[in-house]
């Protein structure tokens, strides 16, 4: 009996106190701030935090900075209307044009020289009132729209009230020319863009149409077409770039019972300012203005 206890103590006991091969799993703690909260820079960074990088601030923005374990700088100020704020310790700092990153750093460096050792600073918009778009041309509500925040061409529309019935798929975005340092305008012409609505909504452009202070969006009267004939509901429907002849009767309801898909013609403005009649195909592209016209079937 006391031979096989022992051998039976033999096989489990080195089972027991063996050590584990796998390494437990090890996580990192965030780096501790100076007031020994997370610092911010280990935090990922949120998506609107990405897209407010491209914001740039102007007068009348009032911001909420906090200058972390320095309770008497962290407050609420507001962008005066010569583009600087004034700060305890340093004064006045410039921030009209600078993004919130740009500002946030230039913040930063002020203090570091020679008023706080490694200063840890946040800045956020409390309020946007410097900046606005203006939205025009065929939609509810044209004026101007004040921006909060970096906004999207989809937002600014939205917030002229959409576009009407009668307005364009094609939109046009004008970036305003912005003032140098020495506060003349640079000598070009503005950039203009001209972006479809239906691909921008189906997600078929690349990515989002960002609008900056004093851009223009200006949504013009769509253009038309007229076809007459044997189809289903003739009349003035809106022409889009691209249309072809069979595109137009399918949006005109299809051909009747007598239309027919050939002999088909239309009537066209030509650029010297004349109408002149066309044959059509099927695949005929068709032009703003014309008036197409479907035969009957020949029995």
């Amino acid at each position: 009996m006391t031979f096989l206890l022992s051998l039976l103590i033999a096989f489990t006991l080195p089972s027991e106190i063996s050590p584990q091969r796998t390494s437990p799993q090890t996580t990192t703690a965030p780096r501790p701030g100076p007031s020994g909260a997370a610092s911010p820079k280990a935090e990922a960074a949120r998506p609107d935090q990405v897209v407010l990088g491209r914001y740039t601030l102007g007068p009348d923005d009032q911001l909420r900075i906090t200058v972390f374990d320095e309770p008497d700088l962290t407050n609420i100020y507001r962008v005066g209307s010569d583009g600087f704020i004034t700060f305890p310790l340093i004064d006045r700092v410039a921030a009209s044009g600078l993004t919130i990153v740009e500002f946030q750093d230039r913040l930063r460096a002020r203090l570091a020289d020679g008023f706080i050792r490694n200063p840890q600073v946040r800045v956020e918009v409390e309020q946007y009132k410097s900046q606005f778009v203006i939205v025009g041309g065929e939609v509810r509500l044209p004026g101007k729209v004040p921006m909060t925040g970096v906004m999207t061409l989809p937002e600014a529309l939205a917030a002229a009230g959409s576009p009407t019935s009668s307005a364009s798929t094609e939109v046009i975005v004008t970036h305003a020319n912005k003032p140098g340092a020495d506060g003349t305008l640079p000598d070009k012409r503005a950039e203009s863009l001209h972006v479809n609505l239906k691909a921008l909504q189906l997600g078929n452009i690349g990515q989002e149409v960002f609008l900056q202070d004093g851009d223009t969006v200006f949504v013009p009267k769509a253009q038309t077409f007229y076809i007459t004939g044997f189809v289903r509901n003739p009349g003035s429907l809106v022409w889009e770039p691209g249309m072809t002849v069979q595109q137009a009767i399918a949006l005109a309801g299809g051909l009747t019972d007598r239309g027919s898909g050939r002999r088909m013609k239309a009537d066209r403005v030509m650029p010297d300012g004349k109408v002149k009649e066309v044959k059509l195909e099927l695949e005929t592209k068709v032009e703003p203005n014309d008036t197409i016209k479907i035969p009957s079937k020949i029995f």
